[in-house]
């Protein structure tokens, strides 16, 4: 069986055990040993990130190829409307390359959500509302990327899921540990 751990990781860290610059390290989190990120996050993005021992595994949930759909929640300047938004339905171009289609949709500030450390930038006569992104891909900032070229840039962005796996019940900065395989991604997991 496959050794996984689930990271809600804050804004600020590394997806990755070695600090750099003024960013933190998982090391500071997870005392788990010999386990690697498969998909990684970027330190000013939230969330789920998923941790193994199991180089296939890894390689499984971070490879495109694989579809393995990622939910992201997003927090972005504006109210798109929804021409906007079909934009991202029909797959976008952006500089380097054209985003595959994306589920979208508008949601409400999702339920439980903590507080930011730091706080997203406030403008009084800018209205921020609330995407939930789904995409099997995973290039470099690519929703942040895909976001901005719909004209609404994101503020604050979390990755809710991974195929089923999801934050649920993990706090920002825990982690804990899981039994599984990657079908169990596709369906559920067993702790």
């Amino acid at each position: 069986m496959s050794r996984i751990v689930f990271f809600n990781k804050p804004y600020g860290v590394l997806s990755q055990f070695t600090p750099e610059g003024r960013w933190r390290a998982l090391a500071d989190f997870i005392p788990v040993k010999d386990v690697y990120v498969a998909g990684r996050l970027d330190a000013d993005s939230e969330g789920l990130l998923i941790l193994t021992d199991d180089g296939k595994l890894q390689a499984r949930i971070a490879d495109p190829k694989h579809k393995l759909e990622k939910t992201y929640w997003a927090q972005v300047e504006g109210i798109p409307d929804e021409a906007a938004l079909d934009r991202l339905r029909a797959g976008i171009r952006l500089s380097d390359f054209t985003a595959q289609p994306a589920r979208v949709r508008r949601i409400d500030e999702p339920a439980g959500l903590w507080p930011r450390d730091p706080p997203i930038r406030f403008r009084q006569a800018i209205p921020t509302s609330w995407l939930e992104i789904r995409i099997a891909e995973g290039k470099n900032r690519q929703v942040r990327r895909m976001t901005a070229a719909i004209g609404y840039p994101t503020l604050r962005l979390i990755r809710a899921a991974v195929g089923s796996a999801s934050l649920d019940g993990l706090p920002p900065g825990r982690w804990r540990e899981i039994a599984g395989s990657y079908r169990d991604l596709q369906g559920n997991f067993h702790e």
